[in-house]
């Protein structure tokens, strides 16, 4: 399918990937603000999310990477800065895997690498969590408004405990792109990822983000910002 898509800005295309239950436009609005001035931002709304409306999630990832091919080709773009956090950066990895000519450099951050040992524990606090948006009547106005009422199949999918890809998550070893992994000090489980990508391919350059978590992007967006700022300037260099 093709996204619905909001462009802004012209030059080099560079192409932010929102977080789950957010859209193009409510999500990397620090970046979006930033990065418009030099290069042509391109800010889709993933499947089920906004605009880009489906109830089709069961093979979310790849559907999702085959969805961006669709819509880069349809908006004539050859290849593009790809940036992703959390189910973004996820989307962001499988398209980088299946389409690489596609990715001129991949940005990630709000992954893990490795399957932590309490995983169960970690996916029930996060369902419960995430379950009492549904018992909120405000917040379900809210996302009924920005994305229809299909939304609440994304949290349904996160009480899966084999909803994350782990295994796709864990090697990119097969990349040949600049990579940039940015993650923030206070998840544990994601700073892993600080040691472990760099061992498996050198292409990937690490950023560890004081005073920040899942969120970077929006936690620390000014660090965030001149850091991808300079990973893209130098990334070819």
């Amino acid at each position: 399918m093709i996204l619905h898509t909001e462009i802004l800005g012209e030059g080099e295309p560079i192409i932010f990937l929102h977080t789950g239950l957010q859209t193009g436009m409510t999500d990397f609005v620090e970046q979006r603000e930033y990065f418009q001035a030099s290069y042509k931002v391109i800010l889709p709304d993933l499947r089920g999310h906004g605009k880009s409306k489906t109830n089709d999630i069961s093979n979310f990832y790849v559907d999702s990477s085959d969805d961006l091919l669709e819509t880069l080709n349809y908006f004539g773009v050859d290849s593009a800065h790809v940036v992703g956090c959390s189910i973004g950066a996820l989307v962001g990895l499988f398209f980088a895997k299946r389409y690489p000519d596609k990715v001129k450099t991949l940005t990630l951050s709000g992954i893990m690498p490795k399957k932590p040992k309490n995983w169960s524990e970690i996916q029930e606090q996060s369902f419960q969590k995430q379950a009492l948006l549904l018992e909120n009547d405000n917040m379900k106005n809210y996302f009924n408004q920005l994305h229809g009422d299909s939304w609440p199949e994304f949290i349904h999918m996160a009480k899966n405990e084999d909803s994350y890809p782990f295994e796709e998550a864990a090697n990119l070893a097969e990349l040949e792109m600049h990579i940039l992994f940015m993650v923030g000090e206070g998840n544990i489980h994601e700073t892993i990822g600080a040691i472990y990508y760099p061992q498996t391919n050198e292409q990937v350059h690490v950023s560890i983000i004081p005073f920040a978590s899942h969120l970077v992007h929006s936690e620390q967006p000014h660090i965030y910002n001149e850091i991808l700022n300079h990973f893209l300037t130098n990334a070819y260099k």
